[in-house]
């Protein structure tokens, strides 16, 4: 489905929660995360083309209200997203989020969906993304410290991308690592279950860390981290929090987005503002050079950039026409007069 193909200009397609659940299953949850990750591939090679500025963030004591916006000329796209650690305790979710597409053209919304499960994939293929340009050829195995909301999706990722099979899990809380493996022990995975992050990335050619705690903590330490690994650090995604410690980064060839964003909330918010680091639309062009040897230590710091949720957007939005999963929301008023916006109001009263 095109950005002009709604022949109502006032009616905006939407995808619920229960929409995008049957979306990605009709479709199939791996071989969704391939088309995101193609989708995402497509446009960091166009990355030039769009507007970029860091994300607009409201930050409290409990947690971070942000707005992510990008265009790339002909569309416009921005997602509302929170990240509240706290809600676990109370049974909500950590993370939720919708996003909008509109035609720069008219400034018209084409566009409104649930984003909470698409941030979930787009997070995840992004990851897979990142780790086919930079993990070490031929990985089979990987480690995921910090077994939340997020796990399952980085580990199908990186299996549809990469062709992981063998995952050593570790979270603090045993209950989530229980839930990951209910959730993914009949999908074709070796796992192993540890009882610390340091025996988790034993033999592990790729790390992932994607813990949610809002603090400074250190999940990985330098003595834990071996020559010729990737790492794929997700949980450090805003002032103040971070995974790793200081000396990984420095060992490491780093890997980010956008620099503007990630120097704020990244794993470099710890290193100095000139430490040099590579951004990845660079590798995917061919403009810089990736893994370039085995005894190599990447990290890709990833804090989640606009681009990421544009591309998300942009693959559902082509999904509606097959699927049909989607509704009409009567959003946009439609006045006979464009200038006469009252007289529409008026002329729904009801007649006496």
């Amino acid at each position: 489905m095109s950005l002009q193909d709604h022949k109502n200009l006032n009616i905006v397609p939407f995808v619920s929660v229960d929409h995008m659940m049957k979306i990605v299953l009709e479709i199939g949850v791996e071989e969704a995360l391939v088309g995101i990750t193609e989708y995402l591939e497509e446009d960091f090679r166009r990355w030039k083309l769009f507007d970029k500025t860091p994300r607009v963030a409201s930050h409290s004591h409990e947690g971070v209200i942000e707005l992510m916006p990008t265009s790339d000329g002909d569309i416009y796209g921005f997602k509302y997203v929170n990240g509240h650690p706290k809600n676990t305790k109370d049974g909500l979710q950590t993370v939720t989020a919708f996003g909008v597409l509109s035609d720069v053209h008219t400034g018209y919304p084409v566009l409104l969906s649930e984003m909470t499960i698409l941030t979930a994939f787009r997070t995840a293929a992004t990851s897979a993304l990142a780790a086919k340009y930079l993990a070490p050829k031929n990985s089979e195995c990987m480690a995921i410290i910090g077994n939340g909301a997020q796990s399952e999706f980085q580990a199908l990722a990186f299996k549809a991308i990469l062709g992981i099979k063998k995952l050593r899990l570790y979270d603090i809380d045993p209950v989530a690592t229980k839930k990951f493996v209910f959730n993914l022990e009949s999908k074709g995975f070796e796992i192993t279950v540890c009882d610390s992050a340091e025996q988790a990335v034993q033999g592990a050619q790729i790390v992932t860390t994607v813990t949610a705690d809002k603090q400074c903590a250190t999940i990985l330490t330098d003595n834990m981290v071996g020559a010729g690994i990737h790492i794929n650090a997700i949980g450090g995604d805003c002032p103040g929090k971070t995974e790793l410690a200081a000396g990984i980064l420095e060992r490491s060839d780093v890997f980010v987005e956008f620099p503007a964003q990630t120097r704020i909330e990244g794993e470099i918010q710890q290193l100095d503002a000139d430490h040099p680091i590579t951004e990845l639309w660079q590798v995917i062009t061919g403009q810089a050079k990736g893994r370039t040897d085995p005894r190599q230590i990447t990290l890709f710091d990833s804090v989640g950039f606009a681009v990421e949720d544009f591309s998300a957007l942009r693959y559902i939005r082509d999904q509606l026409e097959a699927t049909g999963q989607y509704q009409d929301l009567d959003m946009l008023a439609d006045p006979d007069e464009p200038r006469d916006l009252f007289g529409m109001i008026m002329r729904a009263a009801p007649v006496h």
